[in-house]
């Protein structure tokens, strides 16, 4: 029987609602996940023989949160009084918490409880698949805020997972962690805290891979961003970016997603952490990519449902970017779905519910694609086919050495 965590509770969903940039998405994600009927415990077990468990996270107290975060930052993000005092502009900005990240009501709160809902995975460890839609913030920098995200969950908890020597498959030890981004922008955060800056690092434990749209002046700006270079003495085959252009659509994703089973295959990882940021889909503010959540090849479904029921290991779905909050809402129940093994048509009708008209004009479960042109040549996909067939290549030989020097 397969375990999923489902993490939600009214604070969790109170305090998410106010963030900034995604006002009211927690509150119309999980309301729409439970008109559905996926918390429903017995009906999961009955029908499906999944054993859904509920998981409610107590708020992280400030010595989880130091391990990763400074503590400068922390004196000042988890102090009401200074958030909301006027006169200390200049040490909000150099914190980061202006502009895109300004100071809300509720926001101690809010890292606190963020911080603890995917540690609690880490912790327990029993479940096949753990989802946790409010989490999934890949901006957040050790000592600053930054595109939307005020605390580093997905950092936190790939630390907590990296401890987590119950996870690890034997003979290992130490339990192999893979992060996946599938978010519109660079993880830039994540991917920066575990890169190896002078090149392969000797005990490789976690492996970075972030799918996003990377053209001048989109954020995040980094280095990280582009293309891997194997030829670089400095390159490190555990850092993984592949930047995707305008339009990329079902068919880009159903292309370039072979090599992506080829960078797992190589690491084989024992959990896979994935952030499903849906910017990219159709019908999303910022209007890149062509994305569908649909059961064609390639669509974000699709490539869920390969990772929940293909890639033989654990793993921890998170939320992310997505500034239609209804098509959040449609996407992460569908994910959901998928996660407990429950099948949903995408053109099955949003049930009634007390935030159903914001599900206008279709009031179905889909989010279709759009018109908008794929700017992702055969030419540039045959460049990425090759790169990271390099790349797998060195994952191996890097992971064959090590063992071999235990």
């Amino acid at each position: 029987m397969r375990v999923v965590y489902y993490v939600v509770s009214n604070e969790l969903v109170k305090f998410s609602s106010l963030l900034p940039s995604n006002r009211n998405r927690s509150l119309l994600v999980h309301s729409l996940v439970k008109a559905y009927g996926l918390l429903d415990t017995q009906e999961n077990s009955t029908q499906q023989r999944t054993c859904l468990e509920i998981i409610r996270p107590v708020p992280a107290d400030t010595k989880t949160l130091s391990q990763y975060h400074t503590r400068e930052y922390l004196d000042f993000v988890l102090n009401s009084k200074k958030l909301h005092t006027d006169t200390l502009y200049t040490q909000k900005a150099e914190l980061g918490l202006e502009e895109d990240c300004p100071p809300f009501a509720g926001l101690p709160a809010y890292v606190r409880l963020i911080a603890a809902a995917n540690a609690l995975y880490a912790s327990t460890g029993d479940a096949q698949i753990s989802v946790c839609w409010d989490g999934g913030r890949h901006h957040a920098q050790k000592a600053r805020a930054s595109g939307f995200c005020y605390v580093a969950d997905c950092i936190l908890a790939i630390l907590a997972l990296k401890r987590a020597t119950n996870l690890a498959r034997s003979p290992r030890t130490k339990p192999r962690i893979m992060y996946l981004d599938l978010d519109l922008h660079f993880s830039d955060a994540v991917s920066q805290a575990f890169s190896s800056s002078a090149g392969v690092s000797s005990a490789a434990q976690v492996l970075t891979f972030s799918i996003h749209h990377s053209a001048p002046g989109f954020f995040p700006v980094s280095e990280l961003a582009f293309l891997p270079d194997p030829d670089n003495l400095l390159f490190d085959p555990f850092t993984l970016s592949m930047p995707l252009q305008r339009g990329a659509s079902d068919a880009t994703f159903a292309r370039i997603w072979p090599c992506v089973e080829r960078v797992k295959q190589a690491f084989d990882p024992d959990i896979a952490v994935v952030q499903c940021g849906v910017d990219g889909l159709a019908g999303d503010p910022h209007a890149v990519w062509n994305w569908s959540l649909g059961a064609a090849d390639g669509s974000l479904g699709w490539c869920i449902k390969r990772i929940c029921n293909e890639w033989g290991c654990k793993v921890l779905l998170l939320g992310g970017g997505g500034y239609n909050s209804p098509n959040a809402a449609r996407a992460w129940a569908y994910l959901t779905a998928i996660a407990l093994g429950r099948d949903i048509p995408l053109d099955a009708d949003v049930p009634d519910h007390a935030t159903f008209p914001l599900y206008a004009p279709s009031f179905t479960l889909d989010v279709p694609a759009g018109n908008a042109q794929d700017h992702n040549s055969a030419q540039y996909l045959e460049t990425v086919d090759r790169s990271f067939e390099r790349v797998a290549i060195m994952i191996e030989e890097h992971l064959s050495s090590a063992l071999q020097t235990q």
